[in-house]
């Protein structure tokens, strides 16, 4: 039971794993050292985001929370947990 818990933490969606122009609404952060710094720029459980834009890299990418533009690295944005569809 704990090899599938941990299996299915693993297939958690993330906002890296959403497409430009794609929304998801917030159920968490994984980690706590960088959940401070995302709470405090408004990534909260409940918020809708919206993909707005990736660098021509890749990274970093842009996020829209509670109506502004956050720009983000993808090690940042993959601590960003989202509800599944």
């Amino acid at each position: 039971m704990a090899q599938h818990k941990a299996q299915k933490q693993q297939a958690q969606k993330t906002v890296c794993d959403l497409k430009i122009g794609e929304s998801g609404e917030i159920i968490g952060l994984k980690d706590p050292e960088m959940a401070l710094k995302l709470l405090e720029m408004g990534c909260l459980p409940g918020t809708s985001v919206k993909l707005n834009s990736k660098a021509p890299l890749g990274d970093p990418i842009t996020i829209i929370v509670n109506d502004y533009t956050l720009s983000l690295r993808l090690d940042e944005a993959e601590t960003i947990l989202l509800k599944e569809n």
